[in-house]
């Protein structure tokens, strides 16, 4: 399984961490940036890896941020992408059952369990399917009838 991997500035430490994690457990790691510890725009790198993990280039995506809540709102404006924010293990575990989500997103400062321990959950959880994938398709659904972005014209 190929992971794509993205943060900014804070989530950079915390990313080469668990990538290093991940490659050790025989996971296919690909880093999208950012490379240092210095300011940059979070958009930037969230875009990047849900783009892998949309075009199907990556089978799952890993970002970080400090909150996380800027890089979920991004991944999940490409189709096909579940981003979820996981705090903890249950959280991690549930959006893959329930949601089959394909990109996790941690909040560096908001961790409540080890993240490796998080990311062992999510990346080990299966999807449920059942009623979730009902669910799941009607997600996809949704996507299909919003079309391509409307460049800021809202329609009523």
């Amino acid at each position: 399984m190929k992971i794509a991997f993205g943060a900014d500035h804070g989530g950079f430490t915390l990313k080469s961490e668990i990538k290093e994690f991940v490659s050790s457990k025989g996971y296919g790691a690909v880093d999208f940036g950012t490379n240092s510890a210095e300011p940059c725009d979070y958009p930037l790198y969230a875009y990047k890896v849900a783009k892998a993990v949309s075009d199907g280039r990556a089978d799952r995506g890993i970002l970080i941020c400090k909150s996380g809540n800027g890089m979920a709102i991004v991944a999940n404006k490409l189709p096909n992408v579940r981003a979820a924010i996981c705090f903890d293990k249950d959280v991690a575990a549930l959006s893959r059952r329930h949601n089959n989500a394909n990109i996790l997103v941690l909040g560096s400062e908001h961790l409540l369990d080890d993240p490796e321990d998080i990311v062992s959950v999510w990346l080990g959880a299966p999807f449920e399917g059942g009623r979730h994938k009902r669910r799941v398709n009607q997600i996809a659904g949704i996507e299909k009838k919003m079309g391509p972005a409307r460049k800021g014209k809202n329609k009523k």
